[in-house]
């Protein structure tokens, strides 16, 4: 399309142009209709002379009319061709003044059927007595939330006035105030939320439901419905001490409250990195926290992809690479392990092979930096970004010098772009000015590689993986055992182990050639994976009974994937039980079933797997 956004190939707005700085919602949350309803108001700034029209992203959404809201006067638009992926383009024309200055009130409403919002029936949720509501912008949802100049490169402070029925708790990613009754209506209540700090579109977040919290830490409460909340309290409840650990090194966390919302089954990722809203899939609560380092993910999003922002979904390595290394970093020191953060990496660069090669075949969306124009950025996300992401900082790390100091220049980065969008350039400029004594070691680096090579990276670092080196001997005598000499195992194998470690045993033994039907059910038997409450050991175990066609785990696996809409856990097994000939057609049949009960990113997704068009 060639009207779009010259710095990022998936919005339509110019916030070169004239800029959306602040911004205030005023909504009322109607369950029955699926809807939500009322106007947005846009404050905007001219940045150029002889600019007079305001260019939005729109999707799906019914605008009913457009006013300035300093003399009321109404303003003319014009809703663009609808595009099946990117929306439309409207484009409201500015009063004449010669104020650079102005704010617009946008009346409303969206669909039932927008993309960001996902409306859930009582019976749906775990206390089947009211109705629950999120909504999951990223990438290029919130257009359908509200028009907006929806994307990354531009940032926005904003509040909100919501009204909802009174039996139902609003949430957003921002500060909340208390409910107030509303004044003419007794069954509603109104909420007011402020978010002072520049957010990106896609943070900006949404949640109803029948939800209560519980107090985890001096900032931290956490959320879910009621039947859940000792769980996820007590699963959750060493979120202020990773905290702690993610501001010891990046300075401290701006955002004020830090919550966790434990979502229903039905959301598609691990978590969602929201300002004062952390969103994380009940996956997680293993009931021994075996799980919730996840969490530390989240939290380090809060100095790299939320105050430091990609420019365009092009650069998201910029986001996901930063956070995973951050990450690893503030794990390794919460289980005050040096090598913890290099296993965890070497597994995860197992997995980075499998997708780059088995999946996405070395294409083009194995780039660090793919090309996205015409595309969904949703369709090009995944692992790359993260692990690719991840393994240039740590090569880089180790050229320059070790983490003391890297991790100076990491505290450093988000210091000088803090509030900012930017893009793979700009960051490596800041590097090369950072490190200008180094320039001949940077200049070593193959930088066209690292950013635009397809395949595995050009350097694999030689990670310490002595904390592997059990998993590798168990794996390796399962593999190579006879079945008739299994009693040298004994379920002490695995629960001698960290959770990490037996994640990696079960992994390795995927990447192994397929076990024997015996070894699997006297796995089994001694390991009791059938009934593990970890989901990472389930998925794991679950790719094995597959692997080995073990024709009474397929219903075992459809009870997991529909009890649960985690796209990287479902994705997976489908995939698996879609390259298994015998149980292809039950996987189809599955999925046709339980389409409509899926979070539609995750339906889109798997209808390509399966090759349903």
């Amino acid at each position: 399309m060639t009207d779009m956004n010259p710095d990022d190939s998936a919005s339509f707005s110019r916030p070169d142009e004239c800029r959306v700085t602040s911004l205030h919602l005023n909504l009322d949350v109607d369950f029955v209709s699926r809807t939500l309803c009322g106007f947005v108001d846009l404050a905007v700034k001219r940045m150029k002379d002889g600019v007079h029209n305001l260019i939005l992203d729109a999707q799906m959404i019914t605008v009913q009319k457009i006013l300035d809201v300093d003399y009321g006067q109404e303003l003319k638009f014009t809703l663009g061709e609808n595009s099946a992926i990117f929306g439309s383009k409207l484009e409201v024309q500015l009063p004449v003044s010669a104020s650079k200055c102005h704010k617009i009130r946008v009346h409303y409403e969206t669909s039932p059927q927008c993309p960001a919002l996902q409306w859930l029936r009582p019976e749906q949720t775990l206390g089947k007595r009211h109705p629950y509501l999120f909504s999951q912008s990223q990438a290029i949802h919130a257009r359908s939330l509200f028009p907006c100049q929806d994307t990354p490169g531009n940032k926005v402070s904003y509040t909100a006035k919501i009204t909802a029925p009174k039996d139902i708790t609003i949430l957003m990613s921002a500060i909340r105030s208390e409910p107030e009754p509303h004044p003419s209506n007794g069954g509603k209540l109104v909420y007011q939320f402020e978010q002072k700090f520049p957010v990106c579109t896609y943070l900006i977040a949404i949640v109803g439901g029948d939800l209560v919290s519980s107090i985890i830490g001096p900032r931290s409460k956490v959320w879910t419905e009621r039947e859940m909340i000792e769980e996820a309290a007590y699963e959750f409840s060493e979120t202020e001490k990773t905290l702690q650990m993610a501001e010891s090194l990046m300075g401290p966390y701006i955002w004020g409250q830090y919550d966790v919302l434990v979502l229903p089954p039905i959301f598609p990722f691990g978590g969602m990195e929201n300002p004062c809203l952390t969103y994380v899939t009940p996956t997680l609560i293993a009931g021994d926290r075996s799980l919730v380092d996840i969490l530390a993910h989240e939290i380090c999003h809060s100095w790299t992809g939320n105050l430091v922002t990609n420019k365009n979904w092009e650069h998201f390595w910029l986001n996901e690479g930063h956070t995973e290394f951050i990450e690893r970093k503030v794990t390794g020191r919460l289980h005050n392990s040096k090598t913890l953060p290099q296993f965890m990496a070497a597994g995860k660069a197992v997995e980075l092979k499998e997708i780059i090669e088995e999946v996405l075949k070395n294409g083009p969306y194995t780039r660090m930096i793919p090309d996205l124009k015409g595309v969904d950025p949703n369709d090009a996300f995944c692992i790359v970004p993260y692990e690719k992401g991840f393994t240039l900082l740590f090569y880089l790390e180790t050229l320059l010098g070790g983490p003391e100091v890297f991790e100076k220049f990491l505290r450093a980065y988000v210091e000088n772009f803090k509030q900012q969008s930017i893009d793979s350039n700009q960051w490596k400029d800041f590097l090369y000015s950072y490190f200008h004594d180094k320039t001949e070691v940077l200049d070593s680096v193959e930088w066209e590689k690292w950013f635009y090579g397809q395949g595995m990276p050009p350097v694999m670092p030689k990670y310490d993986n002595s904390f592997a080196v059990p998993c590798k001997q168990l794996c390796q005598r399962w593999s190579t055992s006879a079945d008739n000499d299994l009693d040298q195992f004994d379920p002490s194998d695995l629960t001698s182990m960290a959770p990490l470690q037996v994640v990696e045993c079960l992994g390795l033994l995927v990447e192994d050639p397929p076990l024997s039907l015996i070894k699997i059910q006297k796995m089994n038997e001694l390991y009791k994976l059938n009934v593990t409450k970890n989901s990472e050991f389930k998925f794991r175990w679950l790719r094995l009974c597959i692997k080995a066609q073990w024709k009474e785990s397929i219903p075992r696996v459809l009870d997991f994937i529909n009890e649960q809409g985690r796209m990287r856990l479902v994705r997976t097994l489908y995939r698996d039980l879609y390259g298994w000939e015998d149980a292809r057609p039950t996987a189809i049949d599955n999925f046709k079933k339980h389409r409509g009960e899926m979070h539609h990113i995750l339906e889109t997704m798997l209808s390509s797997d399966l090759k349903l068009g």
